[in-house]
């Protein structure tokens, strides 16, 4: 079909490659992690990592955004506050932010 964008050899191996370092990564951690006994420390450090890296990835998103980023971040918050639900957050967020952008 005629502008119909095909996979190379090239990108179907770099993607291949990307899925087998990924499961190398969880995989290793699980296997190191049973073999090794974390202290209380590392326990409340991995445990706590998640929510460091949600806030790396948002911070900068928010910091660059405008009207629409506020607003879903807004929603989000929310939506969570009230229900405790994070699924129903992101939903509210992503609606909120959608309807923004539609009416800009």
């Amino acid at each position: 079909m005629a502008g119909m964008m095909g996979l190379e050899g090239a990108t179907v191996a770099a993607i291949a490659a990307m899925a087998v370092a990924t499961y190398a990564c969880r995989a290793g951690g699980y296997w190191l992690l049973r073999r090794l006994h974390p202290s209380r420390f590392l326990r409340a450090m991995l445990a706590a990592l998640p929510g460091a890296l949600f806030i790396a990835f948002v911070v900068p998103a928010l910091a660059a955004g405008g009207a629409m980023q506020w607003a879903g971040a807004a929603a989000t918050l929310a939506m969570v506050a009230a229900t405790g639900n994070v699924a129903l957050g992101i939903i509210a967020g992503t609606g909120t932010a959608w309807v923004v952008w539609a009416l800009r």
